[in-house]
């Protein structure tokens, strides 16, 4: 290591120390690779394919316009959230940013949701791979076999994780290309070769109404959208990871915005697009019109090759979603937030990454994807609470950004709105509000009171167990780490590394 190398090193460990922390983690994660962290936890490819039917039944071909909506939403609560990150550059992402802009009883909150999120999440996507797996090695897929798939998904992205920084970066690299790539060649063949519909019937409603209105369903359709455009708070998580955070995490940040909004809306259209009959999926008759239409682009062989694609973008999205949720539980545990914390804060000495965390990160879905093979619509339910879950604690970084900033926080970091802060805050907390209100809004009034309020009720379950575990043992009093003065710190202090490439 050269002189300016360990300068820089040196730097980032000053940086850190003067944040409370010391770090015994590998900086060996570039500017792209951090980026692919958070492209492949977004990932396009994933967020598209698995709920294009659903929501094309839902809202028709306008749904398309959900993603550029929500992806304008989305980017409003990325700036406020690098903003934060650029000042506080920490491991474990929103439950550290949490702590120093609001406190420790708002961190354990934020913390709490965002970790069963990601948890039900990383099933929600193992058990989603499972389909395309199945018909990629020629069994017939089944509830039994998606189960299977999920779990031997969820061992693989364990042990690969175990692997190391380095190694989660080379394969968070290789899926970010394989599954950029192939939205664009699959995306483009089919515009090409394949197009059936006019540009003209995105913005055919083909009659949709509920209660003589089509907005429900665009409203119902959005959550195409939503189910999306997260992700980016991933390349925070690994902050400690990055060399330069403060001012590469952001710009990593926004790229995933970007570029796998970009390609996620590029994917939808070519699909919408290369619907042979859309009347069809509206009335029910073409009930996956996914395979539809792979099967009548590629034929057999080709919709082997498509679904291999697939399969590297599953699989990459369930190791950086898995990479994301120890890093959080490592930081819980490192400041006594959490049950175990002796074992959850160990670094492996070989590969320096937070081995039981990880392995915990992969039970616990490993045991949601069990769980779920006993649920009716499990795959449905699982991404409803998972969605809802990362959107709350989102609007509860964006609302502590606000707080702080009424207490006088004034950003520090290499990243900053400067005189937008304000308003850019407070719109992505109006988003953000009315994005939970839609996502959690009752749809089906002759279902089940216990169906038609599941979200509001999985929620209210959640939240209500973090609550009685805060309660009773009172986890944020057991640490020393700073907390809570994120206004009291002033840009003439070391808490950001001086500006470099």
């Amino acid at each position: 290591m050269n002189s300016s190398e360990l300068t820089a090193v040196d730097r980032d460990a000053a940086q850190l120390k003067a944040l409370g922390y010391t770090s015994n983690f590998e900086r060996s994660m570039s500017l792209w690779e951090n980026f692919a962290l958070g492209f492949t936890y977004l990932s396009p490819v994933v967020g598209v394919y698995t709920l294009f039917g659903l929501c094309l039944a839902a809202g028709g071909p306008p749904m398309i316009w959900s993603y550029l909506l929500v992806g304008f939403g989305q980017m409003l609560v990325c700036l406020i959230f690098c903003e934060v990150v650029s000042q506080f550059p920490i491991s474990g992402g929103v439950y550290p940013w949490a702590r120093r802009l609001v406190g420790k009883r708002w961190a354990w909150m934020v913390g709490w949701i965002y970790s069963v999120s990601l948890c039900v999440t990383i099933a929600a996507v193992a058990l989603g791979a499972g389909p395309y797996i199945a018909a990629m090695l020629g069994f017939e897929p089944s509830p039994v076999t998606n189960t299977f798939v999920a779990l031997a998904l969820t061992v693989l992205a364990t042990l690969l994780n175990l692997s190391g920084t380095k190694l989660l970066a080379k394969v968070a690299m290789f899926g970010f290309i394989c599954e950029l790539l192939g939205a664009i060649v699959i995306g483009g063949y089919l515009l090409i070769f394949e197009r059936h519909q006019p540009f003209s019937v995105l913005f055919n409603t083909f009659d949709i109404s509920i209660d003589g209105s089509y907005w429900p369903a665009f409203l119902t359709a959005s959550l195409a959208g939503m189910f999306l455009y997260y992700g980016f708070e991933a390349c925070g998580d690994v902050a400690e990871e990055t060399p330069n955070p403060s001012k590469r995490i952001p710009k990593a940040m926004r790229m995933t915005i970007y570029i796998g909004g970009g390609a996620a809306i590029f994917a939808a259209l070519a699909l919408i697009l290369a619907v042979p009959d859309i009347a069809k999926v509206l009335s029910g008759e073409d009930k996956d019109p996914m395979s539809t239409i792979m099967a009548n682009a590629f034929g057999p062989t080709g919709w082997k090759i498509v679904t291999a694609v697939i399969t590297v973008s599953f699989v990459s999205c369930v190791l950086s979603l898995q990479a994301a949720a120890s890093r959080l539980l490592y930081s819980f545990a490192r400041d006594e937030m959490v049950m175990g914390s002796s074992v959850l804060k160990r670094l492996s000495p070989n590969t320096r990454v937070p081995t039981a965390a990880l392995i915990t990160c992969g039970l616990i879905p490993a045991a949601i994807v069990c769980a779920g093979f006993y649920l009716e619509n499990a795959i449905a339910i699982i991404v409803s609470f998972a969605a809802i879950g990362i959107y709350l604690a989102f609007q509860m970084i964006v609302g502590g950004a606000l707080f702080a900033r009424l207490r006088g926080w004034r950003p520090a970091g290499q990243f900053t709105l400067g005189g937008w802060g304000w308003i850019v805050n407070i719109l992505a907390l109006v988003y953000g509000l009315l994005a939970i209100t839609n996502m959690s809004w009752p749809r089906t009034p002759d279902a089940p009171w216990y169906s038609n309020y599941g979200i509001l009720l999985t929620s209210a379950v959640v939240i209500g167990i973090g609550l009685v575990y805060m309660v009773l043992f009172k986890p944020y009093d057991k640490g020393t780490a700073p907390f809570a003065d994120a206004w009291k710190l002033h840009n003439d202090q070391n808490v950001s590394a001086p500006s470099r490439a």
